[in-house]
This record gives C-alpha cells, sequence and structure tokens, in this order.
C-alpha cells in the first residue's frame, strides 16, 4: 500500500515510517527540513517537500497514496490554539481529496477532555482546543473512511522530547519532582514502538472503527512518574500547588488514564515496549 504519511520525521511519525516500511508499504512522507529529509529518503522513503501551511501539496500526495496517517502537530503550547486550527484545516484538506473514495485518512489526537476510564467510544469535551476528532468526525458525516488513533500522554522510549522530558527540566529548574494534591491523578502511557503497530494495524484493518486507544498502560499515578524522577535526578519528591507547574498544570494534575480494552481486540494489539516507569529508571532518559 502506497501512504502519505505527515509529521514523517517527528517522534511519533518516524516510528510509524519505519513500521510501515518493515511491514512492506510504500511510504511518502511531509518533511520541510532538509537534513531530515535525507534521513526520511535513507530509510527508503520519498520525500514530500513542504509544511502543514503548504495545503495544495497535501491535497496533491493525498491524492496519489492509497492512504493517509497524519501525525504531525504544531507543540508549541505558548499558541496552541492557532496550531488546533491549523490542525483543522489540515484534516479537512486532507480528507476532502479522499472522499468519493474509499481509501482510509488516519488522524492523531490525544486524550486530553475525555472523562477518566473513557472508552473508545467517549466523546472529548467539546470546549477541548484541540478539535482533531470533530474534524474527523465532520468528514465521516460526509463519507470518508477516517479514524482517529487517540496517543496517550506520554509516549515514551529513549529520545522522548514530550511531556516527560517537561517534567525532568522542570525538577532540574525548580530542585524538585512534583505533583499536584495526593498525586493520585492517572497518566496513560505507551512506548513509541507499540504505538507505531497501532497505526499499522489500523491501517491494515481498513480503519474500520472510528476511534482507537494507543495505550499500553492505563493508569500510571502521576505521583509514581515523580518519585522515579526524583529517584534518578537525587531530589526531594513532594507536593506543590498548580503554579509550580506554570502553563503545564493542567496536565500535571489532570486525570488521563483510559481504556484501550476496544483497541487491543479489535486490532489483536499486544504491546511488548517496556512501561514508562522501567524506561523512567534509565539513566539515559535524563541526558536529552
Amino acid at each position: 500500500m502506497h501512504v502519505f504519511l505527515t509529521g514523517a520525521t517527528g517522534w511519533v511519525g518516524s516510528a510509524v515510517v519505519d513500521e510501515l516500511l518493515k511491514a512492506g508499504h510504500r511510504v511518502a512522507g511531509l518533511a520541510r527540513d532538509k537534513g531530515k529529509a535525507e534521513a526520511l529518503a535513507a530509510k527508503g522513503a520519498a520525500v514530500v517537500e513542504g509544511s502543514l501551511e503548504n495545503l495544495d501539496v497535501l491535497r496533491r500526495a493525498a491524492s496519489a497514496a492509497d492512504a493517509v496517517i497524519h501525525t504531525a502537530f504544531n507543540h508549541d503550547f505558548s499558541k496552541f490554539a492557532e496550531s488546533a486550527a491549523q490542525d483543522q484545516r489540515v484534516i479537512d484538506a486532507l480528507g476532502s481529496v479522499l472522499e468519493g473514495s474509499d481509501r482510509p485518512l488516519i488522524v492523531t489526537s490525544g486524550l486530553s477532555g475525555l472523562p477518566r476510564g473513557a472508552t473508545e467510544a467517549d466523546l472529548p469535551n467539546p470546549a477541548s482546543a484541540r478539535k482533531s476528532e470533530a474534524a474527523a468526525r465532520a468528514l465521516a458525516e460526509r463519507g470518508v473512511r477516517v479514524a482517529t488513533i487517540r496517543l496517550a500522554p506520554s509516549v515514551h522510549g529513549l529520545g522522548d522530547h514530550g511531556f516527560v522530558p517537561m517534567l525532568i527540566r522542570l525538577a532540574r529548574e525548580k530542585g524538585v519532582s512534583a505533583y499536584i494534591g495526593d498525586g493520585q491523578n492517572c497518566w496513560a502511557g505507551v512506548h513509541r514502538l507499540d504505538a507505531a503497530r497501532v497505526y499499522r494495524l489500523v491501517l491494515e484493518a481498513g480503519a474500520t472503527h472510528s476511534v482507537y486507544h494507543a495505550v499500553a498502560e492505563e493508569a500510571v499515578p502521576f505521583r509514581a512518574i515523580a518519585q522515579a524522577i526524583g529517584r534518578r535526578l537525587g531530589l526531594p519528591v513532594e507536593p506543590r500547588e498548580r503554579e509550580h507547574f506554570g502553563w503545564f498544570a493542567g496536565f500535571a494534575g489532570g486525570d488521563m488514564s483510559v481504556s484501550a480494552a476496544r483497541t487491543r481486540a479489535l486490532l489483536g494489539w499486544e504491546p511488548t515496549g517496556p512501561g514508562l516507569l522501567a524506561d523512567l529508571d534509565q539513566p539515559n532518559y535524563y541526558t536529552v
């Protein structure tokens, strides 16, 4: 299958590229950085030069593909609303050229805005800034075969530059590895390579369901995450008020635990990578 992939040089997308190529699929990946484009080409993928701002480029690449996977998202949280609006435009542009065909579009979202213990059938709070799923549902109403993969807040592994490294940097800066309240709010977690397999399995299954959860560990207590970081950095582990975390307080104090039972049953997916706390016990996790 010929797959067009946005975010092909990113943390999750690059693992999806490897997974698809290993399974014998042909991949065309979006890249705007010359060095990353060269690395993508060296893997054996075709390079589509451009960025998320180039909607015409995205439409052409999607038109030429048998399937499209959208993993790209601008994670500059200082302008999150703008990034969410851009994400909506990109999803709509990709879906517009798949309408009337049976070619699948797989988009990416997160768990924020979902109730504790949510299943794949639950919908996010409509007030959530990120509108990936709303855009996907709008396309489905137009007859596009579209599915959303919800990623755990921690997609971990060596080289991680997501939420957990943010916590590590904050602990170093503040001299304490902190949590909010009793720290029993939970995060879901998934190893990067396990998440990549979910994308491949959803693609090969035909994206027949609207939502899948790329979640290996459904509920890791935030306090346990803070303790693992504190132990490795030799720092105290203590509760702090929300102000300690700044803009990140919503994530640090949020409960982003869900069920992935339906996804496992639908795809026959069994995660094999290390868990989040096991990853955090590796010294190399603290060298970035």
